[in-house]
């Protein structure tokens, strides 16, 4: 029974006896995984050395200077120009794609590689990078960066909002926060006058401008209605920007969201209904924030929140 549970292990010689040897059982297993490695204060001090060096080029890229902030635009949905994935999306800041990953064999990587384009930004966690070195890139320099692509608000910051000044744009050209145009994708003008005319309510814009209002609401597994309260705080946020890059928006992801939440009833490829589409949207949102059939059901209850 011993000898028949070796029989499909290899064998080595051993003081003229065959006996077993064992496999490896991680073959593959990462080449900086030392979690069973003795730590030596030797190599404790050169992991340290290490550290610092990295943290040390992370604040000194020398490439910083070859992104291309006029060719960035976050409004689009977040997804690798390749794979087609949402997973772990990076954008290049020098030409303004996007793509998946930034481990040796991901599509960023290779890019890197290719066309020589080294800072991107991780679309989800808002960190830079620099490939194909793969380190993180610190720098105040990229705020605005972090800034365009998510768009916070104090309360002080949103008590001001109705005090207007024209600001300019990085292309040049002026506009005023809140009053900003948006991108007619096919046939969705029906639903961008929707987005503007919520945009201009004070309290719905307040509302979603900031995050912390809904971002902790709970919803049942499963449920899909939700991401259109989110795609719809990204957009009132991206319009009342006062550091937007260019003087116009895209509302490609919160279009999407409403085609898919509706089941396709509403769509960007053909017109349809503005008034249709807002009750639609109330209902749906008011649902969305925790919100049922009876009247006063949740504190969260859009239309109750506005007309209160």
């Amino acid at each position: 029974r011993a000898y028949g549970s070796c029989i499909n292990m290899p064998l080595a010689k051993q003081g003229g006896e065959s006996v077993p040897v064992k496999q490896e059982a991680h073959r593959d297993r990462a080449v900086d995984d030392d979690d069973d490695e003795e730590v030596t204060p030797r190599k404790r001090v050169k992991r340290e050395e290490s550290e610092e060096e990295r943290y040390a080029q992370s604040r000194h890229c020398p490439y910083l200077d070859t992104i291309n902030r006029q060719v960035l635009d976050f409004d689009f949905e977040k997804l690798c120009s390749v794979s087609l994935s949402h997973l772990n999306v990076y954008a290049c800041l020098v030409c303004g794609k996007y793509f998946q990953g930034r481990g040796r064999h991901s599509h960023a990587y290779t890019h890197s590689v290719q066309m020589g384009h080294h800072v991107y930004i991780n679309l989800h966690t808002l960190k830079f990078y620099c490939l194909p070195d793969n380190y993180e890139v610190i720098d105040p320099s990229l705020e605005d960066i972090k800034y365009v692509l998510n768009p916070t608000f104090t309360v002080e910051e949103i008590d001001h909002l109705d005090q207007k000044k024209r600001v300019r744009a990085l292309d040049g050209s002026t506009y005023l926060p809140g009053l900003v145009g948006m991108n007619n994708i096919k046939a969705n003008d029906y639903m961008n006058v929707i987005f503007q005319a919520l945009a201009q309510v004070p309290p719905v814009r307040d509302y979603f401008l900031r995050e912390e209002n809904y971002m902790h609401i709970k919803r049942p597994p499963g449920d899909q209605s939700f991401i259109l309260v989110q795609r719809l705080g990204e957009l009132v946020r991206k319009l009342w920007n006062p550091q937007n890059f260019k003087s116009h928006v895209s509302p490609h992801e919160m279009c999407q969201a409403s085609v898919k939440t509706s089941k396709k009833k509403f769509q960007f490829t053909e017109q349809g209904n503005a008034i249709d589409f807002l009750q639609w949207l109330l209902n749906t949102l008011h649902m969305a924030l925790g919100g049922t059939k009876k009247a006063g059901s949740s504190m969260h209850c859009l239309v109750l929140y506005v007309y209160s």
